[in-house]
């Protein structure tokens, strides 16, 4: 099984990148890991390696080295197989934005960088919200065979059509950090989740905004594909995402709020809705 979808995956995200490919390796129930592959020198870091045996399996099927470990927020769902990690990768550097993650060697915040491998440039954009520590990670490929690359990888703050819940933050830090991600990331930016979510997103979406026409092309990337990561951009959110589209009729509707309502307001009401949503 693990070969098949390894198989699968690599033909897929060949396809989408040059020196960089994003192998999402999913665990848990409905969480991803991933091994963020830099194909000029075979070398690989693990995003959120909760089961850092299947880590270690889908990138010895690849044939690549692990030489990094990055955590996205210190939940246990994402940070909980650190310790495990540390002990079959030894040496190898784990990043993230709190030592409330086990074993973090590497404490980064906003605007930090490190590289992956020889190409991968890594920008670190601290997002915090659903906890303190959350960053979000910006990957530019910078070989010299780049196609432009870009991948982003949210853990719990951005979901493909959707955001996390505020469980240490506000609706006004949960703005804030998708108006960072608006102006740090372009259009083209692929974007990696932390969770399968994206079919109950687009059921909430659609009952706020049955109208918009993203919502039906993300319904078809739903019905086609159980695995949704790595197929959608940071300029489809844009389009398609409730949440970065508070000015919207739509959304001013649902959260009963008025045009000169602050934004954050309007992040906590439609979370409040989403927290109720039943659909």
């Amino acid at each position: 099984m693990l070969q098949s979808r390894v198989s699968f995956l690599r033909k897929f995200h060949s396809s989408v990148c040059s020196s960089m490919r994003v192998i999402p390796v999913p665990v848990r129930k409905d969480n991803y890991a991933y091994l963020l592959v830099d194909d000029t020198v075979n070398e690989a870091a693990a995003v959120d390696p909760y089961t850092p045996s299947k880590v270690k399996a889908a990138a010895e099927q690849l044939g690549v080295k692990v030489v990094a470990g990055i955590t996205t927020h210190h939940h246990n769902d994402h940070s909980g197989g650190n310790e495990e990690f540390a002990k079959l990768f030894p040496g190898v550097p784990i990043y993230g934005g709190s030592h409330k993650s086990p074993a973090l060697t590497h404490l980064v915040g906003d605007n930090d960088r490190f590289t992956v491998g020889k190409a991968l440039d890594v920008k670190c954009l601290a997002t915090p919200c659903h906890t303190r520590d959350s960053i979000c990670y910006y990957v530019t490929d910078t070989s010299s065979s780049s196609d432009g690359a870009r991948a982003v990888f949210t853990g719990d703050t951005l979901f493909i059509g959707g955001c996390g819940v505020f469980f240490e933050g506000t609706g006004a830090e949960m703005h804030a950090a998708f108006e960072l991600l608006r102006a740090a990331l372009p259009d083209d930016t692929v974007t990696y989740v932390g969770h399968e979510y994206t079919a109950g997103n687009l059921r909430f979406a659609r009952s706020v905004d049955p109208e918009n026409a993203g919502l039906a092309r993300l319904a078809g990337i739903v019905d086609a594909h159980p695995v949704t990561v790595g197929r959608t951009t940071i300029g489809d959110e844009k389009e398609w995402n409730i949440f970065w589209r508070l000015a919207s009729d739509a959304v001013r509707v649902a959260t009963k709020t008025e045009p000169d309502t602050p934004p954050s307001e309007i992040m906590d009401k439609l979370r409040t809705l989403k927290n109720n949503f039943k659909g």
